[in-house]
């Protein structure tokens, strides 16, 4: 039985690493994906329907777009043979067009099936993203590539974390 944060742990490889295939260990076939987006410098449908469409929308074509891309989850790791969880999470990574450095937080509300812990429903809520110039992303995936990956504690997120204003922003929100 693959328990809940085993799950996380595939769809965290699969985003950042372009590897739909790995969806197959982190959602059921028909689970479902719903977006609040509190910011307009990101856009994803609200709804999906199905495994290969969730694949197709934060994988697939998230990849042709985006980079280097660190996604990490924020605070406790979800305990076992648990079914719910939330969590914070962080992304760093740079945009192919330009090389401009992405920095975004939000919240991930998880539910499992309780059976195989495989993923029935996931609400991500975008909080932030902001677009830097691409003279920033060396320093900014620098800082990312050191954090614990993918489950990253709050207080880890202030370690050497660069001194740009949107980067020490962000670590503020993300360890209140």
């Amino acid at each position: 039985m693959t328990e809940l944060k085993g799950s996380i742990e595939s769809y965290i490889l699969a985003k950042d690493g372009n590897r739909p295939h790995l969806l197959t260990d982190a959602f059921a076939r028909d689970a479902s994906l719903a977006m609040t987006m509190k910011t307009a410098a990101i856009a994803f449908p609200q709804e999906t329907h199905g495994r290969d469409a969730i694949a197709s929308v934060l994988v697939s074509e998230f990849a042709l777009k985006y980079e280097n891309v660190y996604t990490f989850c924020v605070g406790a790791v979800p305990a076992a043979h648990q079914s719910e969880f939330s969590c914070d999470w962080l992304v760093c990574m740079t945009e192919k067009a330009t090389g401009a450095a992405r920095v975004g937080y939000g919240r991930y509300e998880w539910t499992s099936d309780g059976q195989s812990s495989r993923v029935t429903r996931l609400h991500i809520t975008i909080e932030d993203m902001v677009t830097l110039a691409a003279e920033f992303a060396e320093s900014i995936l620098r800082w990312a590539s050191r954090l614990p990956y993918p489950w990253c504690a709050r207080d880890a997120l202030k370690q050497d974390a660069p001194d740009i204003e949107t980067v020490q922003r962000v670590v503020t929100q993300l360890t209140r």
